[in-house]
């Protein structure tokens, strides 16, 4: 499929040179049915590149053509797009005129465009809509696209001028929004190896270009396990489970072309319940040893090796640059500035999480010792019996609250948030003006409740499939600016909900309606964005998870559990009982949730923070958690050979710490609001929240952004709050 694909794109490249390509093509005179099927190839993929890099048609400022692209023009679309690219990049780099903010800093804004479209679609194949026949150009693909940028960030005339306008005493001249981005795009090149020597150089952009290779291979490695590994059971090996479990999985065995039998895929989705309410012991450990045993079971799809490879790739880059260790380099322009900083954070925690787990277990095993007659507590157990205990405590049953959390429901819950703190108006489109690129997927307008003003789209893409990467995400296709005219925002939010069987409301779990919630955060961010220039779209790592992780808390607010958590059968609210029942329990579990969290947290900043010479990615995980005293009846969240966060890209590497770092904001941020006369929906305090947390992105260091919100830094000890640990002295 590889060789088709690039011959395509070589044929294509031909036809393209010719003066006249269509009207040549149109003239030649087919003598063979082996020639007419050349040119009809050719044909089809010079359409389809050209469609890939098309301007965006259609109404809200044009969309991007989900239904008509496809993979036949993504090899000569890529292709293209970088030339057009470099050729934008070379008039900037080679302009005669002394280097100014405008000619240099804003005209690289402008550039991209024609390439960041058929990123979009890229986007959507790699995570959305994956298939063997993209794997193989996504592998291809990778070390040329490592390539390209390596040739921008080493522009040296390029480099020179941004160099030149960031040094230059006009830049004191600017708006602040102006000299941040001057200093986002400086490091951008600085930091990316603009500042090594020319071998140095060549070097950076090799290991570049081999770690292109790697990621891409772990992270299709986790999905091959993903997809490959299905239980299937009968009605016998049903016991425990709710009518809500049982009905999904016999919908994904019949998608599956196994009627009458009940599935249980290796996704979060399906894995969880079936360990939280199967009775049987041993199919709770096979899933449980699928399930975390993903990218680690010694076959062709084995990424042990991949780790260390990864680990020392990065090692030596960043010793180019000067620095001791990746982590080092990673953090520096975070809010944690230091991995020791990151670390204290996490290692101040972990006590009180450890010694919860030590409680839970505990209670957990009177339980199954009376019951069960079992005398150990392994990892397949925690979840079964963690729900014995909820019950007996709180006399709280999951499946219960379960029956009040109806997907579409919850959904309405979020634009009503939305329409309380950010005066957004969410309206389906539903006449198909909108192109999407699956059946499952609904887009919405959101528009400003008072003045109607038109904000941008949101995609909702909510349930698990086959070629879908698992986890939960949000993204955007086109991002707010307003340097060349305002551009409105594409946002999207992408889920992996099993499906409810043919008219039955897909029904979730608590901690996947916060979920929920977490991921319409990061659309809100996107769409309250005010910022003028692209770049300023982006985010600080351990600050952009803030107000994705604060808006978890509306979930639990009285309006939204009295109006949208109604039963799917009676359509009756939820009790307030059971609503006492809930935030009774609000911390139960602490231990497991934030230990599971914090061991993928540490294992990713100690591996980042070694000499990775020789490392051993499965004897360092096991030594880490063991130097930590880590439970044995609890695992990482994502063991290594999974860690897609870390390992498939460099997004969260040293950085799956921002989370709780991010987290100790929330919890702060969100006694702003609990402390106030209105409340959560406090209309004063949600107008600060949208001005200095939200509309302004990255155009504000974070540190100030929160000061201005908050009036002060935030404080740890509302976190130890929020988690229902105890607070110790030194906090």
């Amino acid at each position: 499929m590889k060789k088709r694909l690039l011959s395509t794109f070589l044929l294509s490249s031909l036809l393209m040179a010719c003066s006249g390509e269509n009207t040549a093509v149109e003239n030649t005179v087919v003598t063979t049915d082996k020639e007419a099927k050349s040119v009809t190839k050719n044909n089809k993929a010079e359409q389809a590149k050209a469609l890939l890099l098309a301007k965006w048609q259609g109404p809200y400022q044009g969309v991007p053509a989900f239904d008509k692209v496809s993979l036949v023009g993504v090899i000569p679309a890529i292709e293209a797009g970088m030339k057009l690219n470099l050729a934008e990049i070379n008039v900037i780099a080679n302009n005669s005129a002394a280097p100014t903010f405008e000619n240099t800093i804003v005209a690289m804004e402008r550039t991209g465009d024609d390439l960041g479209r058929v990123f979009t679609y890229w986007g959507i194949w790699s995570s959305n809509q994956s298939s063997p026949e993209f794997r193989e150009i996504q592998a291809e693909m990778a070390p040329k696209l490592s390539a390209f940028f390596s040739k921008i960030n080493q522009n040296e005339k390029l480099f020179a001028r941004v160099q030149a306008v960031y040094n230059s005493d006009k830049v004191k001249t600017l708006t602040s929004e102006q000299q941040r981005l001057v200093l986002l795009t400086y490091n951008g090149f600085a930091r990316n190896g603009a500042t090594l020597n020319v071998e140095d150089k060549k070097r950076y952009a090799d290991i570049n270009q081999r770690l292109a290779q790697l990621h891409t291979k772990f992270g299709n490695n986790v999905l091959a396990d993903e997809e490959s590994y299905v239980l299937y059971l009968t009605k016998e090996q049903l016991g425990g489970l709710p009518e809500s479990v049982i009905s999904v999985a016999a919908s994904a065995a019949t998608e599956r072309e196994h009627q009458g039998k009940y599935a249980i895929t290796n996704t979060r989705s399906s894995m969880d319940p079936f360990l939280t309410y199967s009775t049987e012991r041993k199919l709770r450990q096979q899933v449980w040893n699928t399930y975390y045993n993903r990218g680690g079971n010694g076959d062709e799809f084995d990424n042990n090796a991949i780790i260390g490879e990864i680990l020392q790739l990065r090692h030596e880059r960043v010793v180019l640059l000067g620095y001791k260790n990746y982590a080092s380099w990673r953090l520096e322009d975070r809010m944690a500035k230091a991995p020791e900083n990151a670390i204290k954070l996490m290692e101040g925690v972990w006590p009180a999480a450890i010694a919860r787990v030590d409680e839970e277990v505990a209670d957990m095993l009177a339980i199954g010792k009376a019951q069960d007659s079992i005398e150990k507590i392994e990892p397949w157990d925690y979840r079964f019996y963690a729900e014995k205990v909820r019950k007996d405590k709180y006399n709280l049953d999951s499946d219960e609250v379960k029956q009040y959390l109806q997907l579409n429901k919850l959904r309405e819950a979020m634009f009503y948030v939305a329409d309380r703190l950010f005066n957004f108006n969410f309206v389906e489109i539903t006449d198909g003006s909108v192109p999407v690129f699956h059946a499952d997927v609904r887009v919405w307008e959101v528009t400003d409740k008072a003045s109607n003003e038109h904000i941008g789209l949101w995609y909702l893409d909510p349930f698990a499939r086959k070629g879908k990467r698992s986890g939960a995400w949000a993204t955007t296709y086109r991002s707010y600016t307003t340097f060349d005219g305002k551009k409105n925002v594409l946002s999207s939010n992408n889920s992996n909900f099993s499906k409810g069987v043919d008219g039955q409301p897909t029904l979730i779990s608590w901690s996947d309606a916060e979920t929920y919630f977490h991921e319409f955060g990061h659309a809100l961010h996107f769409l309250a964005s005010k910022v003028t220039y692209p770049t300023l779209n982006g985010g600080v790592r351990d600050y952009t998870e803030f107000q994705s992780q604060l808006l978890e808390h509306w979930l639990a607010t009285d309006e939204v559990i009295n109006n949208y958590l109604v039963h799917y059968k009676t359509g009756k609210a939820m009790p307030a009982d059971l609503i006492a029942k809930i935030k009774q329990a609000a911390t139960f579990n602490e231990g497991f949730k934030t230990t599971e969290y914090l061991a993928s947290a540490l294992v990713d900043m100690k591996f980042h923070t070694v000499d990775p010479t020789g490392i051993d990615a499965a004897e360092f995980e096991r030594d880490t958690l063991a130097a930590l005293n880590m439970p044995e009846q609890i695992v990482m969240r994502h063991r290594s050979t999974q860690f897609n966060h870390i390992f498939s890209s460099e997004g969260y590497a040293a950085s799956y710490y921002g989370y709780m770092w991010a987290e100790v904001l929330t919890a702060d941020a969100a006694e702003a609001f609990a402390e106030s006369p209105g409340g959560f929906y406090d209309a004063g305090v949600a107008a600060k929240l949208v001005e200095h947390l939200f509309s302004v992105r990255n155009a504000v260091d974070p540190a100030d952004a929160y000061r201005a919100f908050r009036g002060r830094d935030a404080d740890v000890k509302a976190l130890m709050r929020d988690r229902g640990f105890p607070i110790t002295s030194s906090e």
